[in-house]
């Protein structure tokens, strides 16, 4: 087990997500960097145990789901969302749409310290904000990613 570095924990709201090699996108929250393994439970009849045997199966990735505010004349969400209509297609062009989604939590010197890079991530969910007569709020639209595989480097 490694030996935690620092004398007090990482504060999380300085981060970087980088989509791609084409270009940075900001954002407000990153949440969904979840995994666990699915569990196998077994048991033979003739097994003088009255319990199941537990194993690994599977591995699941959550969703990943990024908050921003809104801004007049960009689109990019919705963009990038439209594109998975050439997945629908049936041809190979959809995968050149998938990417290598990389989120960052970096250190007051702007260095990464932890890194979450997705695998063959691409937008499967689109919300734009909700609207309110009386509230005094930034308007705030989510894309949420689905991805095949979450890895974790450390810097």
């Amino acid at each position: 087990m490694s030996k935690a570095k620092g004398d007090y924990p990482i504060p999380k709201f300085h981060f970087r997500v980088e989509w791609g090699n084409d270009f940075r996108m900001g954002f407000t929250e990153v949440s969904g960097l979840d995994f666990e393994t699915e569990v196998i439970e077994y048991r033979e009849g003739n097994s003088k145990k009255y319990n199941k045997l537990k194993q690994p199966g599977l591995t699941k990735f959550a969703n990943i789901s990024m908050k921003r505010g809104t801004f007049e004349g960009d689109f990019d969400y919705y963009n990038l969302w439209r594109k998975t209509y050439m997945f629908q297609e049936g041809n190979d062009t959809g995968s050149q749409y998938r990417r290598t989604v990389t989120i960052k939590l970096l250190n007051e010197k702007h260095d990464p310290i932890i890194t979450w890079v997705l695998e063959n991530a691409w937008p499967s969910k689109v919300q734009s904000t909700d609207l309110k007569a009386d509230a005094n709020e930034v308007a705030i639209e989510t894309m949420e990613l689905v991805h095949e595989g979450l890895t974790i480097q450390e810097a």
